[in-house]
């Protein structure tokens, strides 16, 4: 098993490690508000959390398994030699784009968060803790394509 396998592996057990917790916590909020009639103040903070988590990770995922979404019309178009020169631009495009939103600016997030203090209400996390998946997702985004462009 190589290096990309074990991080797709591993990356997916997150993710549904994730999606489990976020299924948990969203019918322990409507049992609480439902049945008990005392909604719990933290649930709705944490599922939107999560979700954000589930999103920008299962984006890299995504990415990794190189299903996201994307216009062919070009490439089909075009000759074995100019698919095979779009297909490195936009491998490219990508890597430079996590780089400077997701890592660079994630990183810009996160530190200004971590010196602002900032926490949120209900469970009174640090908000640099939620953001730092911009970077992670970043990173792994930017190592799928550049095991991509290694690979043709």
């Amino acid at each position: 098993m190589n290096l990309r396998e074990k991080v797709d592996r591993i990356l997916g057990r997150v993710l549904i490690v994730i999606m489990a917790v976020m299924v948990v916590n969203v019918l322990w909020q409507v049992f609480t508000r439902y049945i008990t009639g005392t909604p719990s103040s933290f649930t709705d903070e944490l599922a939107r959390y999560l979700m954000i988590w589930i999103g920008i990770l299962g984006a890299a995922y995504v990415s990794g398994k190189n299903m996201h979404v994307a216009i062919d019309v070009l490439p089909s178009k075009a000759n074995t030699k100019t698919q095979r020169l779009l297909y490195r631009i936009v491998n490219i495009l990508i890597i430079l784009f996590a780089l400077f939103a997701f890592v660079i600016g994630g990183i810009r997030l996160v530190y200004i968060s971590y010196i602002l203090g900032q926490h949120s209400p209900a469970l009174n996390v640090p908000l640099a803790l939620v953001y730092t998946v911009l970077p992670i997702s970043g990173l792994l985004i930017i190592f799928y394509k550049t095991s991509d462009l290694l690979k043709k």
